[in-house]
């Protein structure tokens, strides 16, 4: 079985590392890792047996995990390899694939990728790609295993992964916040905590699936919940009042934005 090794080692490469263990894409001793953290290094080892590594050694896949404002370019500077079949797939927010090749000393596929953050469900997208050099990489079978094992994969052009980043991959967040909301109104309104979240939580499940099984539009879906002068079409009034659309546009613009700021301040 190939190998993998992971630069950094925070809470998205451990995630990333979880599924691949879990789906058997790798096994434990198969997944090396790298981190200035000594700490970190053996909480990793001691939890899921993978192997700590200080040196940055020849694998099939090398999966860079630190964060934007971390030393990657030094760390990218110095990655001398004798294997020039080895794939890096980065997985640094805002940092372009001409960045990351422009320090790079030796010649090998680069793929950037936006990582789904619904790892341990298999939902979700992972948002992939790379330059016109390399297109043919991010086909091939061990590539393709390793995002599968955490989900589905996106093939997207590279200029819109910030896109990508503010509405795919935070988007979990608008749904645990909205959740979390939906949940407090129910509090609110005289339930217990425990009989609101399990109605939330089974109206966000019953909802996506009418969504997808239905293949109406959301709007053809709420006309048939609400009747004239209705309990729904009242309660949906005063959300709308509440500015609820144009705020979550907001917030998705948002993240966009502090996306492309990431990249743009190395």
């Amino acid at each position: 079985m190939s190998k993998i090794l992971f630069i950094g080692s925070g809470q998205m490469s451990e995630a990333i590392i979880r599924a691949l263990i879990t789906n058997k894409t790798y096994l434990a001793n198969d997944v090396l890792i790298n981190d200035i953290d000594n700490s970190r290094l053996h909480y990793l080892q001691t939890k899921y047996n993978v192997i700590p590594t200080k040196q940055i050694k020849n694998t099939d896949i090398i999966v860079l995990g630190v964060r934007p404002q971390d030393q990657w370019p030094e760390i990218v500077k110095n990655l001398k390899l004798e294997n020039n079949n080895t794939i890096l797939i980065s997985i640094i927010a805002g940092v372009s694939i001409a960045q990351i090749k422009q320090a790079l000393t030796i010649h090998i596929p680069v793929i950037r990728t936006i990582p789904n953050t619904l790892t341990d469900t298999q939902y979700g997208y992972s948002g992939v790609a790379t330059d016109n050099n390399d297109q043919w990489i991010i086909k091939q079978e061990n590539v393709v295993k390793f995002f599968t094992s955490f989900g589905k994969l996106e093939y997207i052009d590279e200029s819109l992964l910030n896109i990508f980043t503010g509405y795919a991959i935070a988007g979990p967040n608008y749904i645990y916040y909205f959740y979390e909301s939906m949940v407090d109104a129910g509090v609110l309104a005289g339930l217990s905590r425990d009989v609101a979240k399990r109605i939330a939580i089974e109206n966000l499940h019953g909802a996506a699936a009418m969504l997808q099984l239905s293949k109406k539009h959301p709007r053809e879906l709420l006309d048939i919940n609400n009747s004239p002068a209705g309990v729904g079409i009242n309660s949906l009034y005063e959300l709308n009042n509440s500015d609820f659309t144009a705020a979550l546009q907001r917030s998705i613009q948002t993240a966009i934005k502090r996306t492309k700021e990431l990249g743009e301040n190395e």
